[in-house]
């Protein structure tokens, strides 16, 4: 029997229909795939676009199962400048081709899965679009528009993922419910070419943020931000990309958080802080900042690994099995003296540590390296303990067996009936206003508009109380600082730098623990299975793998 994988399709949702004014109501047809037939109303397209999300959210829990991947979210930060491993030999296999680059091939997981699941994005993509547009469904003109836009905003998000790591690849606008093994890679030209369409028609047709009752489905901010970034990548659109930060920027619908807000505001914390607690995450809660939270909110599911009493104390949210948390949390609780607490993060396994490099970056009075940002100091908690109060490691002290080590506090999370941190409950800020005014900045510098892109830095550092900076300050690297302030353990840092192709040059002085990077590694293996089953053609392997 042929196989296939690259377009395997996924099971988004299944649909049932059900005529039940007929006495033969019982004789159900089931859809379990978005086939033509199962996209048969308005609601089957919305469910579609749900579905699209759910998708997407893989890759924050790595697989179906929602059983997450410390070693996968390690992929994206460590090997470059924020993050390292300080025990090599508790490295999850996953990441050490991440870290030791002589080891990354043809063969590795982390790039297979994430083919698989941004083809996955864009062949149900491809069906919604495709379908929406049938003249036997009835519907608006402008819901048919809504529907399209939001596929093709997630359509143009997985080639924007496939072209930032791969270069140009096999370019696929229909969808795929067959085998077929004769892929080809189209030029990089051309992915950008269609991702540079599909958000140009999603930010026109999208609704407005304030329009959607679901705020994580896309919007139109949404596609102007993804569509800045995009412009940035493909060089020579640098006016086109501050147009669509300025979008954003002018709307009236967002604006930086500047004050103690939410659920902790009478307690001590600062307003950048604020944003990554539980319970103020989203927009309905008051961040104005968020353009894309991926809200864990699902009344209908608490799948795996949940215990009774989160399930009772958040009955109405889907435990994501997500390991943020422990993945950039420290395991100061393995120190005699130290109890798991709130105020420390919870659980955290520390499988990644700030390089010395972040540690060094800000400047006196900068918020966002303030005590509720960005953990430094361990003081012995545990009462019984004769040095309970006292400082456990003087300065930044980083202990050998990682139990002590600085680390960001935007994942922190605590439950006391669930100390072991077994589940994730925490929503993913994926977007928001202060990386706008960091890529709007950026499109000027490009520009030469060095001044401008200060005034853009500007009004992220006031906002963080620190130092401002002139024209003369501005330069990529600069830019590519301010981003780990103000975006550290929130963005795909090696997307980041491969995006802007400073992958190689960003390592150099800041890495640690990284050997055998070279400039292949500016793009990621093309998967060996899919080269392989491919047998009808030659899909084209990148350079040096």
């Amino acid at each position: 029997m042929k196989r296939y994988k690259i377009l395997s399709v996924i099971v988004l949702l299944a649909v049932f229909v059900l005529p039940a004014c007929k006495k033969d109501f019982l004789n159900e047809k089931v859809y379990s795939k978005f086939t033509p037939e199962a996209l048969n109303d308005s609601l089957a397209f919305e469910a579609g676009i749900v579905g699209l999300q759910s998708q997407y959210s893989l890759w924050n829990t790595m697989n179906e199962n929602n059983n997450g991947n410390q070693g996968f979210l390690c992929v994206w930060q460590m090997g470059t400048d924020v993050a390292y491993n300080k025990a090599p030999d508790d490295l999850d296999p996953m990441s050490i081709p991440y870290t030791n680059y002589e080891k990354l091939n043809s063969a590795d997981v982390s790039s297979e899965f994430v083919w698989k699941w941004a083809y996955n994005i864009i062949n149900n993509a491809n069906v919604v679009i495709v379908n929406i547009d049938k003249s036997t469904v009835p519907m608006s003109a402008r819901f048919r528009n809504k529907i399209k836009a939001q596929a093709m905003f997630y359509r143009a998000l997985g080639y924007n993922y496939l072209a930032t790591l791969y270069g140009g690849v096999p370019l696929i606008t229909e969808p795929l419910s067959a085998p077929k093994t004769d892929f080809t890679r189209a030029s990089l030209n051309d992915v950008n070419n269609l991702i540079v369409a599909d958000l140009t028609f999603a930010k026109t047709n999208a609704p407005s943020i304030d329009e959607l009752e679901a705020k994580s489905l896309p919007n139109k901010s949404m596609a102007s931000q993804l569509l800045a970034e995009a412009y940035l990548r493909i060089g020579g659109k640098d006016a086109d990309a501050e147009a669509e930060c300025d979008a954003i920027i002018n709307s009236g619908q967002f604006s930086l958080i500047t004050n103690r807000y939410g659920v902790k505001a009478t307690q001590p914390g600062d307003p950048f802080a604020d944003m990554f607690i539980f319970g103020n995450q989203r927009r309905t809660q008051g961040n104005t900042e968020a353009i894309w939270v991926e809200e864990t909110e699902n009344p209908a599911s608490v799948p795996n690994g949940a215990g009774p009493d989160l399930q009772s104390k958040f009955p109405g949210y889907r435990f994501t099995g997500s390991q943020h948390r422990r993945a950039w949390g420290s395991r100061y609780y393995n120190t005699p003296g130290m109890l798991l607490c709130d105020t420390l993060g919870g659980r955290g396994i520390s499988r990644m540590a700030l390089t010395y490099y972040v540690l060094n970056l800000y400047t006196a009075n900068d918020m966002r390296n303030s005590q509720y940002n960005l953990r430094r100091k361990y003081y012995y908690n545990d009462p019984s303990s004769p040095q309970y109060g006292q400082l456990v490691l003087p300065g930044d002290g980083i202990d050998t067996n990682r139990n002590i080590v600085p680390k960001i506090n935007k994942w922190d999370q605590f439950d006391p009936n669930d100390t072991f941190g077994s589940s994730m409950i925490k929503d993913f800020i994926i977007m928001r206003l202060g990386e706008t005014y960091l890529l709007k900045a950026e499109a000027q510098f490009k520009q030469g508009n060095t001044q401008g892109a200060a005034n853009s830095i500007n009004v992220l550092r006031a906002r963080a109380h620190a130092a401002m900076v002139s024209s003369g300050d501005i330069n990529l690297d600069f830019i590519l600082d301010e981003r780990v302030r103000e975006l550290i353990g929130e963005e795909n840092r090696r997307m980041t730098l491969m995006r802007t192709g400073t992958l190689l040059k960003r390592v150099v002085g800041r890495g640690q623990k990284i050997t055998g990077l070279t400039v292949r590694n500016t793009l990621l293996p093309i998967p060996q299975s899919e080269i392989d089953l491919n047998k009808d053609a030659k899909l084209e392997q990148n350079p040096g793998y």
